[in-house]
């Protein structure tokens, strides 16, 4: 019979150095399994600040190929504590070619497999498509040594498409590791919408696929500042607030807006089965009838 395990996220902040944000991301790793978490999850592109802040060429030398180093680091980290990882890269795949792509890495070192992030924004001080080619690889869960996990990435988490497709492939958890904040002029407005809105949508996600879901923020103040050099404007403050919810949406476990954090919360398998017994959404479904959902629009 599988058995229950407990969960990590760690929110972070970063600074201009990968080197430096590689080496606190260890050490974050290492407190969350102390607390005895399985399975951990690290932000959105956590090696740098958020670079797509502005469209700079020279900033894809940033990228690496997977398996590469940062990788094969992941790996050996993993394997010496003896958990599962996932974490979001800057992949380069080919010249010229480059995704945003997170790596889940099992227990013993293994890179189960990779997810490439599907939706990517182009909104002010987020110009994500100048950088990352959509995912080509759909959506996707993996078995490890702990259990059956799904990853998807940041802008994906406001898609209830993409956590359904993931969960049918028997994800017990899905993880979204993002960067995500306010700009600085609409805080004080839209700023606790925003926030609600963004919980929400993935509190959603638990309830409608009677799954847990856990999300890893990034934390603090930033320019996209990568050896000294900033973007133009007025920077992005991340709102962390990482959190872990239940098959029922229930927040079990939940971050500061302004600290780094580590969050570790139960995976409890009896909990699906329950919620999905009493609340059996995939039971009700009408595939027959969903055919039109892959239509951009319905004239």
């Amino acid at each position: 019979m599988a058995e229950n395990y407990r969960v990590g996220i760690v929110q972070m902040r970063a600074s201009a150095e990968p080197a430096e944000n590689l080496a606190r991301a260890e050490e974050h790793l290492e407190q969350a399994t102390a607390s005895g978490a399985k399975v951990v999850c690290l932000p959105e592109l956590f090696q740098t600040q958020y670079f797509c802040q502005r469209e700079d060429a020279a900033l894809f030398d940033l990228a690496e190929p997977i398996p590469g180093p940062t990788s094969d680091k992941l790996a050996q980290i993993a394997r010496r504590l003896g958990v599962v990882l996932i974490a979001s890269l800057f992949e380069k795949r080919a010249p010229g070619l480059y995704h945003n792509t997170a790596v889940t890495i099992d227990a013993d070192g293994t890179l189960r497999g990779i997810y490439r992030k599907m939706h990517i924004p182009d909104d002010p001080l987020y110009y994500e498509k100048f950088y990352f080619t959509p995912g080509d690889l759909g959506f996707k869960a993996f078995s490890t040594q702990v259990g059956r996990v799904g990853t998807l990435v940041c802008w994906d988490q406001w898609y209830p498409e993409g956590a359904r497709l993931t969960a049918l492939q028997g994800a017990e958890v899905l993880f979204f590791p993002t960067s995500i904040g306010w700009h600085p002029e609409e805080k004080l407005e839209f700023g606790a919408a925003q926030y609600d809105a963004w919980q929400t949508i993935q509190r959603a996600h638990a309830i409608a696929n009677g799954v847990y879901v856990a999300v890893a923020n990034r934390v603090g103040f930033e320019e996209g500042d990568i050896r000294g050099n900033k973007a133009a404007g007025k920077g992005l403050e991340f709102w962390g607030g990482s959190f872990l919810c239940d098959p029922f949406g229930r927040v079990i476990a939940q971050a500061s807006r302004d600290r780094e954090e580590i969050l570790v919360g139960e995976v409890d398998l009896a909990r699906i089965e329950d919620t999905r017994r009493n609340w059996p959404f995939l039971r009700d479904r009408r595939i027959e009838s969903y055919a039109a959902i892959s239509s951009r629009l319905l004239d």
